[in-house]
């Protein structure tokens, strides 16, 4: 990679000029999407700590410096390829896998590469305006770092559809700049990615579980017999850990001041009295995220879901613990209904592919859950945090349009019209919310009432670095 290139880079960009003058082409037209539609209010007066990748080595990838957002470098690079890389599953398990897109699969491949593209920019406006509401320096910086990663991973996204597709792909990396998220006209695809995200307590819930749900997808995806896209995906990984971190580690440092203001009243009061997040709406806020997240993963039973693992497309998440890597004879057991009874049904185990990989997100969700509970244990309080039933709140799969309580028991529409809001933020939860954000904390080391400060600061630094600055 050349740091000269206006577009960094792992791929030999200059040696392709047609795509370099593609990608060159598209360049201004992101940045001026950045402009519109990225973080508002800290586009041209503040610099950021931010780490940049500038290769996929680790001292490459962990680079840090202060930069203006919209001078960030945004880059295309893909993880190192695996020599003699042979297709992991499907029907072409054990084959070479592929450097380019093969005609018959042409359509499905890019349909996979525009969805995941589909929804790095839609994170990035959907926390736009969370600037003016951060409750400390460090969480400003970390709202940065995951905004600016999520617009290289549309870079990723973009090379492959320039590379790899002709001209459907350049008109898709083009569209990806006009939908935008909960625009009534042009929404982004899949619908939790057209959620408001307005305050840090939905901010940290998304990173926690929709970028977990990311964190899944891609996995499938690094096991593609495209190896261009499953070397692509391998390193996005890298940065969705920390995005992860900011979710969970928000998450636990808002328990750990809800449990430091119900000590000091004496567990007699409201936390909210204090100016604290209340555990009741910690937990519908994991509800709401969490049920949002399970439907990315599609429907229970899908026969596109067969079909992007008979090709050889995508693949289940770390396809290597599996012994069957094929499985044209197996069954899954998953729960259906059935004249609005739930029952227990077998189905073939191809059309269960977006369940198998639900089951994976459910059990890595979990661990966090289990780690959250272990600061209310710590703390003596004897309340217990809990992710909801696979079937709570559903809008996608065969559960979409029937009711069930966070237990997985049924309820009636009345029913469910009558006590949504025991389970999910109400209005008033949000109002409360916003009330308790409408003042931003910008000073180093002063943190929101609501919000414990975090054990260490970023990159060994201490946590009253001045992470955003302001240029004189």
């Amino acid at each position: 990679m050349l740091s000269a290139e206006r577009i960094p880079n792992n791929v030999d960009l200059s040696g392709n000029k047609r795509l370099q003058r593609a990608l060159e082409h598209w360049q201004p037209k992101y940045l001026q999407w950045w402009r519109d539609m990225g973080p508002q209010g800290f586009q041209d007066y503040h610099q950021v700590y931010v780490r940049t990748a500038i290769s996929v080595d680790p001292k490459g990838w962990a680079h840090f410096e202060y930069v203006k957002l919209p001078e960030y470098r945004w880059g295309i690079f893909l993880a190192d390829p695996v020599q003699d890389r042979r297709i992991g599953f499907g029907d072409f398990h054990g084959q070479p896998v592929w450097q380019e897109v093969p005609g018959e699969f042409r359509n499905q491949l890019r349909r996979l590469v525009v969805t995941q593209g589909d929804t790095e920019p839609a994170s990035v406006e959907q926390q736009r305006w969370l600037g003016q509401r951060c409750p400390s320096l460090y969480d400003l910086r970390n709202l940065f770092q995951v905004n600016v990663e999520e617009g290289r991973h549309l870079w990723a996204m973009v090379y492959l559809l320039h590379s790899h597709f002709g001209r459907d792909g350049r008109d898709e990396a083009e569209e990806l700049l006009e939908r935008q998220s909960g625009n009534r006209d042009k929404p982004r695809i899949l619908e939790a990615f057209n959620e408001p995200i307005e305050n840090w307590l939905d901010f940290f819930m998304f990173t926690m579980f929709t970028d977990r749900d990311g964190k899944s997808q891609l996995m499938s995806l690094s096991e593609s017999s495209l190896d261009p896209l499953a070397r692509t995906t391998r390193f996005m990984l890298t940065e969705e850990a920390h995005h992860m971190f900011v979710g969970e580690t928000g998450v636990a440092r808002i328990l750990e001041r809800t449990c430091e203001l119900m000590k000091a009243s004496g567990f007699a009061e409201d936390v909210r009295k204090l100016g604290g997040i209340d555990l009741p709406t910690i937990q519908k806020h994991i509800n709401l995220w969490v049920s949002l997240s399970l439907d990315l993963h599609g429907g229970e039973v899908s026969t596109n879901a067969a079909s992007y693992f008979a090709n050889g497309l995508k693949g289940r998440a770390q396809e290597d613990r599996y012994e069957d890597h094929t499985v044209s004879d197996t069954y899954y057991r998953l729960e259906t209904v059935e004249d609005g009874r739930v029952l227990a049904k077998e189905v073939p185990m191809r059309t269960a592919m977006n369940e198998v990989l639900r089951d994976w997100y459910v059990k890595d969700c979990q661990g966090g859950i289990t780690r959250w509970n272990r600061i209310l244990e710590r703390h003596g309080i004897s309340d217990r945090l809990r992710l909801p039933d696979r079937k709570f709140n559903r809008g996608i799969g065969q559960f979409r349009g029937l009711h069930f309580d966070p237990y997985g028991q049924p309820l009636s529409p009345e029913e469910w019209q009558r006590r949504k809001h025991e389970w999910l933020p109400s209005p008033a939860d949000k109002a409360y919310l916003l009330s308790i954000q409408n003042e931003p904390v910008y000073e180093p080391g002063k943190f929101a009432n609501y919000i414990a400060p975090p054990r260490r600061g970023i990159n060994g630094l201490p946590i009253n670095f001045e992470y955003v600055r302001t240029e004189m």
